[in-house]
C-alpha cells in the first residue's frame, strides 16, 4: 500500500513534466517559416551591452555589431561599462559606438540597463546583448522584418560560441534544449516564446517604461516575461536569427549560476503565482503557461528522479517498473529530439558521463538557495 502511494506520487511528479517537455519538444521538430533579411524600411535600434568586468570579449562583441549588414546610421551601439580596465576603455573609445560609465552601489543587470535607458530616446527599437554576445551580420536585419509586421518583442536563437570542454558542452547542449522546448516548439504551436537575457529586442518606449519598474538582482528577462505576458503581448521567436553566446567552462561558475538561476525562479514564483486565477479568468494561456514553467523542476532532476525511480520500481515490482520504463523513454526520446543533430558527437557522448556529477551539484543547490539571488555575482568570460 505505502508502495503504491509513493509510486502515484513520484509518476505524478515526474509524468506531468515529461509529458509537457515531450509534447513541446515535438512541437519543434517541424520548421516554421521565417522572414528573410531586409533592411526595407530600417527601424532605428540602440543596442545596449552591459560590460562589468568584460575585458576580454568586450570588443568581440562591440565589432560584430559594427558588422551588420545594417544601415549604419539605423542603429548604435551603446556600451555600459563598470569596473573594465583603462586599456580596454582606451580601445572602446576609438570605435564608433556610444559608452556610458556607471558606478551602482547595488550591481544588477536591470540597474545598469535603467541607468543608461534614462539618456536616450527617439529609438525605435532596443536589442539587449551580453558582453560575450556575437551576433551573425544579418541578425538586425531578420529583426527589423519582424518589427515591420508589427512585433513588440523579439528573441534570438543564442547558441554556443564555444565547446571546449564537458561543462561548456553540457550547457551548449542545456540551452539547444531550451531553445527547442521553450523558444521554437513554443513558438511553433502558436505560443509566446521564452526569453533568455539576451539577443532579444524590445519596442523601444515601452521598453523603457516597463524596466524602470524593473528592480531584481537575477532573472530579470523573467520578469520582463511575465510583465509581458499578463498585459497579452506575445514574445516572437527567430531561429534563424543566430547570436552566438560563451558557455560556462568551469564547475564553480556554473553551480553558482544554476544556484542563482534556481533562486531567481522560486522568487518569480512566489510573485505571480497568486496571479494565476487572474489569468485562468482572462484566458491568458500565455501567461498561465510560464506560471506552469516556473513550477518545472530543473530538467537535470527530473532525468535523475525519473531513472532512480524507474531503477527501483522496476527492482520491486516489475508491473509497475513497466510504466516507468514508458516515462524514462519518453523522456529520453523528447531530450534526444529536442538537440540539435549537429551537436550529436563523441564530444556530447563524453560529456554525458559527467550528468551524474552536475546531477548532485543541482540536487545540492535545492538547498543553499537562501540569499542565492540577493547579491550580483559576476560570472567571467573569456577566460579557460
Amino acid at each position: 500500500m505505502v508502495i503504491s502511494v509513493i509510486d502515484v506520487l513520484l509518476f505524478v511528479i515526474f509524468g506531468f513534466p515529461v509529458a509537457y517537455l515531450a509534447f513541446f519538444a515535438i512541437g519543434s521538430m517541424w520548421p516554421k517559416a521565417e522572414p528573410q533579411a531586409s533592411s526595407e524600411n530600417p527601424h532605428s535600434f540602440l543596442i545596449l551591452i552591459p560590460a562589468y568586468k568584460e575585458d576580454g570579449v568586450i570588443l568581440g562583441c562591440v565589432e560584430a555589431c559594427l558588422f551588420q549588414n545594417y544601415p549604419k546610421e539605423k542603429f548604435d551601439v551603446l556600451v555600459i561599462a563598470e569596473g573594465m580596465g583603462d586599456e580596454t576603455m582606451e580601445k572602446l573609445a576609438l570605435l564608433p559606438i556610444k559608452i556610458k560609465n556607471v558606478i551602482l552601489k547595488k550591481r544588477t543587470k536591470a540597474k545598469a540597463l535603467n541607468k543608461a535607458l534614462k539618456d536616450y530616446s527617439g529609438y525605435d527599437v532596443a536589442l539587449v546583448l551580453d558582453a560575450d554576445n556575437i551576433m551573425e551580420p544579418d541578425f538586425l536585419s531578420k529583426f527589423n522584418v519582424m518589427f515591420n509586421r508589427g512585433a513588440t518583442i523579439v528573441q534570438g536563437h543564442r547558441t554556443a560560441k564555444n565547446q571546449n570542454n564537458s561543462i561548456a558542452v553540457l550547457d551548449a547542449m542545456s540551452e539547444e534544449i531550451n531553445n527547442s522546448i521553450f523558444r521554437k516548439g513554443h513558438y511553433n504551436l502558436g505560443l509566446s516564446s521564452a526569453l533568455i537575457g539576451s539577443g532579444m529586442a524590445f519596442k523601444f518606449s515601452q521598453f523603457k517604461s516597463i524596466m524602470s519598474n524593473v528592480d531584481v538582482v537575477g532573472g530579470f528577462d523573467k520578469e520582463l516575461e511575465h510583465i509581458y505576458l499578463m498585459n497579452k503581448v506575445k514574445i516572437h521567436y527567430l531561429h534563424h536569427a543566430i547570436v552566438l553566446d560563451e558557455k560556462i567552462q568551469r564547475k564553480d561558475d556554473f553551480t553558482q549560476q544554476r544556484r542563482r538561476w534556481m533562486a531567481a525562479q522560486i522568487e518569480h514564483l512566489a510573485r505571480f503565482v497568486p496571479l494565476f486565477r487572474l489569468g485562468v479568468r482572462q484566458r491568458n494561456l500565455d501567461f498561465c503557461d510560464k506560471v506552469y514553467q516556473m513550477l518545472l523542476l530543473p530538467r537535470i532532476l527530473i532525468l535523475g528522479g525519473v531513472i532512480l525511480s524507474t531503477a527501483v520500481f522496476t527492482c520491486i515490482d516489475e508491473a509497475i517498473g513497466f510504466k516507468w520504463q514508458l516515462l524514462l523513454i519518453t523522456l529520453l526520446l523528447s531530450l534526444f529530439v529536442a538537440i540539435p543533430r549537429k551537436m550529436v558527437t563523441f564530444k556530447l557522448f563524453k560529456a554525458l558521463f559527467t550528468l551524474p556529477q552536475i546531477f548532485i551539484i543541482v540536487l545540492m543547490n535545492m538547498f543553499k538557495l537562501r540569499n542565492a539571488n540577493k547579491k550580483f555575482i559576476h560570472t567571467p568570460h573569456g577566460t579557460t
